[in-house]
């Protein structure tokens, strides 16, 4: 099996001709470089003018204007851990760029049949699984294009997004 990583997965985000879906399902990521000091001031109540971000933020706002979408489901645990309130507050400022960016309590998608595997569905055509390992650090994508395998993505997306709601609605019922 091969992976895909680095410049090459990176390349799926700027490759996809109408939609990006992603399934979220883990409780915290391994923080890139970049995102450790942000997180820093995060939980030191600290000013962050979210340059570090600018990248995807301009990504997410091309997508938009040539009418592309990105959409992506995070299912967490309550109470919110460090991690996810952190990620909350990114999605405060990717969400108005163009990301859309639904949340799900960990207890309904295990109620629904979720997988507990993360993914990102590109076009309804390509399936691009995530290998992480034990400490959160993100390996590569498998890439399937299998139809059975991306039809059954494909539903989970469904069933994943029609019961996600956006953040502020998700937060009004409590941490």
């Amino acid at each position: 099996m091969r992976l895909l990583s680095g410049d090459d997965f990176v390349s799926m985000f700027s490759s996809f001709d109408a939609s990006a879906f992603r399934l979220e399902t883990r409780e915290r990521y391994h923080l890139a470089k970049d995102e450790e000091e942000p997180l820093r001031r995060f939980l030191a109540d600290e000013p962050d003018d979210m340059s570090w971000m600018d990248g995807w933020f301009d990504l997410m706002r091309d997508h938009r204007a040539h009418g592309r979408s990105v959409c992506r489901v995070r299912v967490v645990s309550r109470p919110f851990s460090d991690y996810t309130r952190f990620s909350m507050a990114i999605a405060r400022h990717s969400i108005p760029a163009g990301d859309q960016i639904h949340y799900l309590d960990r207890m309904e998608a295990e109620r629904l049949g979720l997988p507990r595997s993360d993914w990102w569905l590109f076009d309804d055509e390509r399936l691009a699984l995530l290998h992480i390992d034990a400490h959160d650090v993100l390996l590569g994508a498998e890439i399937n294009t299998d139809p059975r395998v991306v039809e059954e993505h494909q539903k989970w997306r469904e069933i994943a997004w029609r019961h996600a709601v956006p953040l502020e609605e998700f937060v009004k019922f409590g941490a």
